[in-house]
C-alpha cells in the first residue's frame, strides 16, 4: 500500500489521480475528512482505506508490513496564522512521529517542506543542506517547516530513503477549498469572470514595478510528476526545491489567465494588506540543479503552458483532476 497524507486537499489528492493513472489503486488517504467541500478532492479516485489523521500514527504502527511507500504531504499552511503552537503540533510534533515510525520500520518518506523557509531570499534559493539552519522565515508557518528540515538533517536514525520537498508557488486543480490561501490564477480566474478585470498587490518597494514582484509558480501536474519519480528512485536522500526554476512576474500571470480566457488585460493595483506587508516575499526562485543532478529530466510547464492547462480544462468546466 502507498499512504498519502493530505489527501483531501490541494497537491496530495492530485498525487492520488496520478498515482491512479499509473494503476496504483492499493492508497490509503489519510486527512481531516470533516470538511465536506474537500472531500470532492478524492472522490471518484480509488484506493483501500480512509484513516483520519490523528488516527494514522497508531495505523501505520499496527499496518507497517503492508505499506511500501509514504508520502507525507499533509500540513497546516495559511502563512497568515501566527499561532506557531498550531504549527508546532500539526507540521513539527506530528511530522516528527511520522518520521520515527518510517525510520524504525525501515519506510522510504517524502514529507512536504516550503519555499517558505528562505524567507526573504537573504541566503539564495538553493537547496544546500548548510544553508538550512542559517534560514530565517518570515512566518510561523515557514518556521515549521524549516525547523522540522533542521531536525531531519540531524538524525542518525532515518527513513531507508527519504526526501523533503521545497515547494514553491504551487497552482493548479483541486485548490477550490483553499479560499484565501487558494493561488493567484484561481483568484485572478474569478474575478476576471465577474467583472472583467481583476487585482495585484502594488510593489511597496522602488526596485519592484507593480507586478512585477516575481514568485516561481509551479504546476501542480509537474510537482507529483517529482513525487513519483522519488518513490521509483529510492536514493539521494535529501532535501529538494521543488519549483519551475524559472521566476516569472504576476503581470505575466496575470496575462496568462486573461489569455487563457480570451479576453484583454485589464489589471488594477491594489494596496498589499499591511498585516502581510512586511512578510511578503518579492522574488522567489527554485534552484532546481540537485534534483536535475540525481536524475530528473521531465520538462516543467512553461506559466503560460500551466495556466493555459488549469483555466481551460479545469476552472472553467470546474473539474477535478
Amino acid at each position: 500500500m502507498i499512504v498519502v497524507t493530505g489527501a483531501a486537499g490541494f497537491i496530495s489528492s492530485c498525487l492520488v489521480s496520478r498515482l491512479n493513472e499509473d494503476r496504483f489503486n492499493d492508497l490509503v488517504l489519510v486527512d481531516d475528512f470533516s470538511r465536506p467541500e474537500k472531500n470532492k478532492n478524492f472522490e471518484g479516485k480509488k484506493y483501500v482505506e480512509l484513516v483520519d489523521r490523528m488516527d494514522f500514527p497508531a495505523w501505520l504502527e499496527k499496518n507497517e508490513a503492508q505499506v511500501q511507500f509514504v508520502f507525507h504531504l499533509g500540513a497546516r499552511t495559511d502563512t497568515t496564522e501566527f499561532d506557531k503552537e498550531i504549527f508546532d503540533r500539526l507540521n513539527l510534533e506530528y511530522t516528527k512521529t511520522i518520521w520515527k515510525i518510517c525510520a524504525a520500520k525501515s519506510l522510504p518518506l517524502v514529507y512536504a517542506s516550503s519555499a517558505a523557509t528562505y524567507g526573504g531570499g537573504e541566503f539564495g534559493y538553493k537547496d544546500d543542506h548548510n544553508i538550512i539552519p542559517q534560514l530565517k522565515p518570515l512566518n510561523p508557518y515557514g518556521d515549521s517547516k524549516n525547523d522540522f528540515d533542521i531536525w531531519a538533517l540531524q538524525q542518525t536514525e532515518t527513513p531507508m530513503f527519504w526526501a523533503g520537498l521545497k515547494f514553491f508557488n504551487v497552482y493548479g486543480p483541486n485548490e477550490y477549498h483553499k479560499g484565501r490561501m487558494a493561488s493567484v490564477i484561481m483568484h485572478a480566474f474569478h474575478q476576471i469572470q465577474e467583472k472583467g478585470s481583476m487585482r495585484l498587490f502594488k510593489s511597496h518597494r522602488p526596485d519592484f514595478t507593480d507586478g512585477g514582484q516575481m514568485r516561481d509558480f509551479v504546476y501542480v501536474k509537474d510537482v507529483v510528476e517529482v513525487c513519483m519519480f522519488l518513490m521509483h528512485h529510492r536514493k539521494d536522500s535529501g532535501i529538494y526545491n521543488l519549483g519551475s526554476g524559472k521566476a516569472r512576474m504576476f503581470k505575466d500571470l496575470a496575462n496568462a489567465t486573461f489569455a487563457a480566457l480570451e479576453k484583454q488585460p485589464q489589471i488594477d493595483f491594489i494596496e498589499t494588506p499591511v498585516d502581510i506587508r512586511d512578510k511578503y516575499q518579492y522574488f522567489t526562485e527554485a534552484d532546481m540543479s540537485k534534483l536535475i543532478g540525481i536524475g530528473y529530466s521531465k520538462p516543467f510547464h512553461t506559466l503560460e503552458e500551466g495556466v493555459s492547462d488549469y483555466v481551460k480544462n479545469y476552472l472553467l468546466p470546474g473539474k477535478y483532476y
